[in-house]
């Protein structure tokens, strides 16, 4: 609580409200702990309004080692980088390339607002200078929001790299540099996002086991009541030897995490989570209570989910 700002102009609440009861504005949490707080109130979904939204999700949370071309608003070129060297919030490079870093040391109750301040820095930063977006994160970012300086139109489409190489392409870089690229390299898990689904990522962390993370645009209380259907009928996996994990939720979104063989190649896995794709489209348009069943197994999808922010 230490590290949030004071709301200069809390929102109004309607009039009676129960200071136990869920906010007003959504947010999922008791009047107390939010509005009702005196305190500014965690923004659920950042990164709702950019084109992209799970994207920036899995950038900002679960991908090591990604880029995507960005426009800030009056029209000059950025990358946005899942991680950049030292953690940087942002580096603008000696031929003026702009780099913004999606994961940062700490956040604010908006990181949205976190990485506009660095956006907002790096576009007035000199080629070759330090970043400098004063205080960020969990001192509380006084800067825009990134809905306020990127250009809503571009779509973001990611790349996914085997290494760190990108931080210093185009840059000469002395053995110091490249010895700690190297061992930025060797953490790298491989990652892959599978072709033609929406912020789907195949991951392996080891020789056992690899990993579907699928970040879902839905809300998420319309997303479980579909996967608690699918899961009573016995239709939540994709396939022999799969299991469904559990589930992330990350800014207001949640990650469905399924285990797979590690041997099956990330790309023969697009198959499968496609024909998911359809049967959880199904399942969302049904609009009937849940069964006993069905309550059943919402209950224990709820009870394997990790919230990551």
């Amino acid at each position: 609580m230490a590290s949030r700002k004071r709301s200069s102009a809390p929102a109004a609440a309607p009039e009676g409200t129960n200071p136990k009861a869920p906010c007003f504005c959504g947010s999922g949490r008791r009047y107390k702990h939010c509005h009702g707080s005196g305190y500014a109130p965690v923004v659920p979904r950042p990164f709702e309004g950019l084109p992209g939204e799970t994207d920036w999700v899995a950038l900002r949370e679960l991908v090591p080692a990604a880029t995507a071309k960005l426009k800030s608003a009056d029209g000059r070129d950025l990358t946005l980088a899942s991680v950049l060297p030292g953690g940087a919030p942002a580096l603008v490079r000696a031929n003026g390339e702009i780099m913004v870093g999606a994961q940062l040391a700490t956040s604010s109750d908006d990181v949205s607002r976190d990485l506009g301040t660095s956006v907002a820095a790096a576009l007035e930063a000199p080629a070759g200078a330090p970043v400098e977006p004063g205080p960020i994160g969990g001192a509380g970012s006084a800067g825009p929001r990134l809905q306020e300086v990127l250009d809503l139109t571009v779509p973001l489409e990611v790349t996914v790299h085997d290494t760190f190489d990108f931080w210093l392409e185009g840059a000469e870089a002395g053995a110091a540099a490249r010895a700690g690229l190297q061992q930025a390299n060797e953490s790298i898990l491989p990652t892959v996002r599978l072709e033609g689904l929406e912020a789907a990522y195949w991951v392996r962390p080891g020789n056992e086991r690899a990993h579907l993370r699928w970040v879902r645009p839905e809300k998420e209380e319309q997303l479980l009541d579909a996967l608690a259907r699918l899961s009573a009928a016995e239709q939540i996996l994709l396939g022999e030897g799969t299991r469904y994990a559990g589930a992330f939720r990350a800014h207001g979104l949640v990650v469905p995490v399924w285990d797979l063989p590690a041997d099956t190649p990330a790309g023969d896995w697009v198959g499968p989570a496609t024909e998911f794709q359809g049967r959880l489209e199904k399942a969302l348009a049904e609009t009937a209570p849940l069964n006993a069943d069905e309550r059943r197994a919402r209950a224990g999808l709820l009870s394997r989910q990790i919230t990551l922010r």
